[in-house]
């Protein structure tokens, strides 16, 4: 006989269970402590709830929902300016501009949910797919209407718990590949590293180093962060609105807050040029994986001094010495990330349009909406 599951709806961290932290061990994205900055810093057109999955009275699952209302955007990305991307963007606004999704969009990866191991992931899910329509009425009373119910981040591995009748309506899409680096048991140090790559990419290696000698690389504070927040959020947004296509923003007390809830699980590293920042990266401390973060700097010295590149040795140099074994550098920037031997791990989501002449045309849908990458993966190791 299948298990009864039930679900609470919590819309404030304060109000969680006590035991919530312990289903988040293998996930810092759905511990308390990150849960309160997306509480205090998140997007202004995201609204998140935080939902509890019970067997009688206890708690079994615990899961993140995000709202994005597209909407509140004024821009979803200024790179590029073509006819395609208006018309992509005309059809967002009014066809797409309220998602629900479980999962996180802030991140690439299975942060959607996690539950005791005595219970099926198809039960869990089945009863998150019933919390999704509860959310909708809730978002109907407040003025929304849901165009869009989206689980993701998933890899081959972790879909099978969809491919059920409660979710046949929905369209499996795949998505930008997660560039996920693993740390060689062998080594030790960054020289490790180093001595592993082929000559070609230890010369782009040490051109990289000796391009960005003038800079100096900070491990910054709270205080830090707080006294340069301005410069970084320009650096950010900078960045960020150059993209291709973003659906948030973050708030310029977004870092700070981070710091502040997450301590020395959230580190943040400013680069200087003659004392004043330039750029910025950021990592978080997710169990044995490394997870990257926002970024930000300055476009000409980017350039000049082949400042991201730096910034992709510097994350590999820390999590080696560190013992991490994966760092998990997400999406965007495939080629580059490749380059410094990173491998895509297909993902995939599943969605479903309340519009249903809509949803039987989700596959040209998202070919048109989901912004097209070409890339070449390279392999710089010996």
């Amino acid at each position: 006989m299948e298990t009864k599951l039930t679900f609470k709806i919590f819309s404030k961290t304060q109000e969680l269970p006590e035991n919530w932290d312990d289903l988040a061990k293998e996930t810092i994205f759905l511990s308390i402590a990150y849960l309160k900055i997306l509480e205090n810093a998140s997007p202004v057109n995201i609204t998140c709830g935080y939902i509890g999955i019970f067997h009688d009275e206890k708690l079994v699952g615990i899961a993140l929902s995000q709202f994005f209302n597209l909407n509140k955007l004024e821009s979803f990305g200024e790179r590029d300016k073509c006819t395609k991307t208006f018309a992509r963007n005309f059809i967002f606004r009014n066809f797409c501009s309220h998602v629900l999704l479980i999962g996180n969009n802030m991140f690439t990866g299975q942060n959607a949910f996690a539950f005791n191991p005595n219970y099926s992931d198809v039960s869990i899910v089945a009863t998150l797919k019933l919390a999704t329509e509860q959310l909708q009425v809730e978002l109907k009373k407040q003025g929304f209407k849901v165009h869009i119910v989206s689980f993701k981040d998933f890899d081959a591995s972790e879909i099978k718990a969809f491919k059920v009748p409660d979710f046949k309506n929905y369209y499996q899409f795949c998505i930008q590949p997660n560039m996920v680096f693993t740390i060689s048991e062998n080594w030790k140090s960054e020289q490790d590293y180093v001595d592993a790559l082929s000559k070609k990419y230890r010369d782009q290696y040490k051109r990289a180093r000796k391009k960005a000698s003038s800079l100096e690389k900070c491990k910054m504070t709270l205080a830090d962060i707080i006294e340069h927040e301005d410069v970084i959020f320009d650096l950010y947004i900078h960045v960020a609105r150059n993209a291709p296509f973003n659906t948030f923003f973050l708030p310029k007390n977004h870092f700070r807050i981070f710091k502040e809830h997450l301590k020395e699980n959230f580190l943040f590293y400013g680069y200087f040029e003659k004392e004043k920042l330039v750029g910025f990266n950021t990592l978080i401390k997710n169990g044995t994986a490394m997870d990257t973060y926002f970024l930000g700097y300055d476009d000409v010295l980017q350039k000049d001094k082949m400042l991201y590149l730096n910034m992709l040795y510097d994350m590999i140099a820390y999590s080696i010495k560190k013992g991490y074994k994966d760092i998990i550098f997400a999406r965007t920037a495939l080629e580059i990330k490749s380059s410094v031997g990173a491998k895509p791990i297909k993902m995939y989501g599943f969605a479903v349009h309340n519009n249903k002449i809509l949803n039987r045309c989700m596959s040209t849908f998202f070919d048109f909406l989901e912004p097209k990458v070409i890339w070449n993966e390279r392999n710089p190791f010996k």
